[in-house]
C-alpha cells in the first residue's frame, strides 16, 4: 500500500457501541462532522429511537452503513429457544434492511456445558433457517469469529477456519466472515485463511482496534489502534490482498474511553486509523 493510501480515511467507519455514551442522532452528528463517511449500527440504539426515525436520521445524513450489529445466538437446549432466536435473527435482517444495512454481523452464540461440536451444528442450521429471509430482503449474513475466552458462552466459532466451514456447507453467497482483529490475530493461520475467504468470496467484513497487552477486563477494555499488539496494517495487507474493497469498521469496547469526551475521541480514533491502519 502507498503512503497516500494509508493517508486516506475515506473507508473509514465506526461502529455506534465504540461511542456507548452517544445515541444514534450524536453519532451520526459527531461522525459526520468528524469526516467519518460510514457507521455500523448496534441494535440497542432501537431503545430510544424508532426504526422509520433511525432509517431517516442515516439516509439525511448520507452515511453508509455497512452492517447491523448483532444476530445470532443460535444455540440452546430446547428447541423453543432455538425457535427465539431464529425469529429474532429474521427480525435483525428487518432491521437491517429498513436502514440499508449491507449485513448482519452474527455473533453465533454457545451454551456453557453444551459440546462446541453441537453448538456449531445448531448455529449452522439456525443460519440455513434464515437464510431464505435473508435472500428475499438481500442481506447479507456475516459469522464473525470470536477470541476462544468467549468460546464458554457467546461464540463457538473462534478461527476463521470455524467460520469456513459453515460457508462452504451452506455455500450461499450471502453468507460470509466478518473478520476482526481483536478476536482472530493471534491465529496462525490467518494469512491463509483470509486468502481463501477472498477467492471464495466470504470476507464480508473487516473490524479493528487493537488487544492491550495488561488487558483489565476481556469484554470492555480494548484498545485504540497503536496501543496494543495487533499488526493492524499487515492484516489490513492480507485483507486488501484479497480485493477486500469494504470499509475498516472500528469496534472498541472501553470502559477507558466510554468515560472521555467522545467528540474528542472520534478525533483520536481518526487519527489512530490513519497513522496504524
Amino acid at each position: 500500500m502507498t503512503d497516500e493510501r494509508l493517508k486516506d480515511a475515506s473507508r473509514l467507519a465506526i461502529h455506534t457501541m465504540t461511542n456507548k455514551p452517544w445515541s444514534l442522532a450524536q453519532c451520526v452528528a459527531g461522525y459526520a462532522a468528524a469526516g467519518v463517511r460510514a457507521i455500523s449500527v448496534w441494535r440497542n440504539v432501537f431503545e430510544s429511537v424508532s426504526l422509520a426515525d433511525a432509517a431517516r436520521m442515516l439516509g439525511d445524513a448520507g452515511l453508509a452503513v455497512p452492517a447491523l450489529v448483532r444476530g445470532g445466538f443460535f444455540p440452546a437446549g430446547d428447541a423453543g429457544e432455538r425457535d427465539k432466536a431464529i425469529d429474532d435473527n429474521k427480525l435483525c435482517i428487518d432491521q437491517a434492511r429498513a436502514i440499508g444495512a449491507e449485513m448482519i454481523v452474527l455473533v453465533v452464540g454457545a451454551v456453557p456445558g453444551m459440546m462446541l461440536a453441537e453448538a456449531r451444528r445448531q448455529v449452522e442450521d439456525g443460519i440455513a433457517a434464515v437464510l431464505p429471509h435473508a435472500e428475499a430482503s438481500g442481506v447479507k449474513l456475516a459469522i464473525e469469529p470470536l477470541h476462544p475466552m468467549y468460546a464458554a458462552d457467546r461464540s463457538c466459532i473462534n478461527r476463521m477456519a470455524d467460520a469456513r466451514v459453515i460457508c462452504e456447507r451452506l455455500g450461499h453467497p450471502l453468507v460470509g466472515i466478518a473478520l476482526d482483529v481483536y478476536h482472530v490475530w493471534w491465529d496462525p493461520d490467518l494469512e491463509a485463511e483470509i486468502d481463501l475467504a477472498g477467492r471464495q468470496g466470504t470476507l464480508l467484513g473487516f473490524h479493528v482496534c487493537d488487544w492491550r497487552v495488561e488487558t483489565r477486563d476481556l469484554l470492555t477494555d480494548r484498545g485504540m489502534m497503536g496501543e496494543g499488539c495487533i499488526d493492524i496494517r499487515t492484516i489490513r495487507r492480507w485483507v486488501e490482498r484479497t480485493g477486500f474493497t469494504g470499509f475498516h469498521e472500528v469496534e472498541i469496547f472501553s470502559e477507558h474511553y466510554w468515560r472521555q469526551d467522545q467528540a474528542v475521541y472520534v478525533e483520536q480514533i481518526s487519527q489512530a486509523y490513519l497513522e496504524y491502519c
